[in-house]
């Protein structure tokens, strides 16, 4: 079983990058709470992220400290969760969700010269941001996407696939039980990285050709996008949920459709299920989290690393 990638500290939700030749790190803090285990996650209770750095996977890894915390953003009352990070034009610029003072889950951003941060951020959440998760990608034209969304506790189920219609008696462990699962949310964004380009879509993920249904938690999207390009062809990854998989969707396009393909990773220790993938010095890399270091608790994860492998352009399912 892989070795945590540091032991000072909990961390989680890893989006690696490799920027200005090593891999960077955003995770996600996990803290001590007596918040108990519920379904809105109320336990995950984040003030803060730090940047993680290496030269190469299993060597020594720095810490660079906090990054950015709550308390440095006017609209933000708590949980911070999971963030990603993106380089355009020498910046860089980290997107991270968080609860704003109404209850309902916003997404920043923050702007370094330099990829460990500190990070500057805007003093109002994007506009018409909601749900968690967010991924960012740049794509080889330059251009500039978000992915984002997750059920339950990330509030996904309370909007219409654009983002309106708040409706918050859906709060908690509410998801469709018929028809079409819900989709993950993509828009791209402006030039400047800071504001969405155009309205929110919804991703249509699909198997054998048909929309994944609801009543699939093995295949259905639940948190945790994530979005890489490889040979030309789209792959869009994600957690399970409630089935603890990573699974992945492939496509022609940025906004899909995505056709799902398998499972990327078994369950870890734990309840959540959060990754990305990086390519690194000819080699690709799954980053992810289990509770094995806190034997088990629940909100208290650490991140690891292992080398992926692909089977032609399939990736091949591994364990934790």
């Amino acid at each position: 079983m892989p070795e945590p990638l540091v032991k000072h500290i909990y961390t989680a939700d890893p989006s690696a990058h490799a920027f200005a030749g090593k891999i960077y790190v955003y995770p996600s803090h996990d803290r001590e709470t007596d918040i108990q285990f519920n379904d809105n996650g109320d336990q995950y209770d984040m003030v803060d992220y730090h940047v993680l750095s290496m030269d190469e996977v299993g060597g020594e890894v720095t810490d660079h400290g906090v990054a950015l915390s709550a308390e440095q953003v006017p609209w933000v009352d708590k949980q911070m969760w999971a963030p990603d990070c993106a380089e355009k034009n020498g910046k860089y610029y980290f997107y991270f969700p968080a609860r704003a003072k109404d209850g309902k889950f916003k997404m920043g951003v923050a702007v370094s010269d330099e990829p460990e941060g500190p990070f500057t951020p805007q003093p109002e959440a994007m506009k018409g941001s909601f749900s968690i998760d967010p991924a960012a990608f740049v794509d080889d034209d330059g251009e500039a996407y978000l992915y984002f969304g997750g059920l339950w506790g990330g509030q996904l189920q309370c909007y219409n696939s654009d983002g309106t219609e708040w409706d918050g008696s859906k709060q908690g462990p509410q998801e469709p039980t018929e028809g079409d699962a819900l989709g993950p949310r993509v828009a791209r964004l402006t030039d400047d990285m800071l504001e969405f380009a155009e309205p929110v879509r919804e991703i249509s993920i699909t198997y054998q050709g048909k929309p994944v249904p609801a009543s699939d938690h093995e295949k259905r999207f639940f948190e945790a996008a994530w979005m890489h390009k490889r040979n030309g062809k789209y792959y869009f990854s994600y957690s399970t949920g409630d089935t603890h998989l990573i699974a992945y969707a492939t496509g022609d396009s940025p906004y899909g459709p995505f056709e799902y393909q398998g499972t990327v990773l078994t369950p870890p220790i734990g309840w959540t299920n959060h990754h990305s993938m990086v390519h690194f010095k000819g080699k690709d890399y799954l980053f992810y989290h289990d509770c094995s270091l806190s034997k088990g608790v629940d909100h208290l994860r650490s991140v690891k690393a292992k080398e992926m492998k692909f089977d032609g352009d399939k990736i091949v399912t591994m364990d934790p």
